[in-house]
């Protein structure tokens, strides 16, 4: 009973996943067409980039109240390929790669093509030159750069709180656990209580480093580096569906691909 229970909620946590994931495309086409008539309308940019950060939020407090009924699943959804979970942290991205993915819009040379790639908007239209993300002012650069540092320093604070929750498994008895002990049931429940309260708070994480990137940039800024957000998501997810067909692997679809190996 516990088992079809806990695939009951695989399954709700599954959708909630997909129906993101679906968002995400149409956050992709609004912030296209957005950008392309960007000119003297930055309060529709600026409604657009608060709404897509809103839904954000509505996902993440999605994830929230289904984590406490089962948060396991998030830490390697069978809906994921296993490529995309190798990079999982605390059942998502870290809030800093948003950062990261700032100073490569902000023009490198090294990832200049990139940076191209991220931003291009369609076939017949690119931003130029990387985009607005390429002007960032020093005071702007300045703020993104503490908050970096802030976010890494949370970051850092989780992941060793979750490190101490392994720990406290890992010293059970081991004579408990072969014999199944009731003691052993109450720590693994424990360590999934404070695994799903974890899972909350990078979400939270996620979502206020987010917001805050959206206060310091300017609405075009803002739509540029969530068009390019939402581009690598849905790239490494294609792109890990295809290795895990060539791999042998199951995920939820099966990738057409010409490479033979892993």
């Amino acid at each position: 009973m516990e088992s079809s229970s806990s695939y009951g909620v695989e399954k709700l946590q599954e959708r909630c996943y997909k129906e993101w994931m679906g968002l995400q495309t149409k956050h992709i086409d609004d912030l296209k067409e957005a950008l392309m008539c960007q000119q003297n309308n930055d309060h529709k940019l600026e409604d657009l980039v608060g709404k897509i950060v809103n839904d954000f939020k509505t996902y993440a407090g999605k994830r929230s109240e289904l984590s406490h009924r089962c948060c396991a699943n998030y830490f390697a959804p069978s809906w994921n390929s296993p490529i995309e979970n190798s990079m999982l942290w605390m059942g998502g991205c870290r809030p800093s790669s948003f950062i990261r993915l700032i100073y490569v819009l902000c023009g490198s040379q090294a990832e200049t093509q990139l940076s191209q790639y991220l931003l291009k908007v369609d076939e017949n239209f690119d931003v130029n030159h990387g985009g607005s993300m390429s002007d960032l002012t020093a005071t702007q650069l300045g703020k993104i750069n503490e908050l970096h540092m802030k976010v890494i320093k949370k970051e850092d604070k989780i992941t060793k709180t979750s490190a101490n929750f392994q720990e406290d498994v890992a010293d059970m008895p081991i004579a408990d656990v072969v014999l199944g002990d009731a003691a052993v049931d109450d720590a693994l429940d424990k360590h999934e209580e404070g695994m799903a309260v974890l899972l909350a708070e990078a979400d939270k994480l996620r979502f206020e480093t987010l917001r805050k990137i959206v206060e310091v940039v300017t609405p075009v800024q803002a739509a540029e580096f969530l068009l390019a957000g939402k581009r690598l998501q849905l790239s490494l997810h294609e792109r890990g569906r295809v290795r895990a067909h060539v791999c042998g692997g199951v995920g939820d679809g099966a990738g057409k691909s010409d490479r033979t190996t892993c």
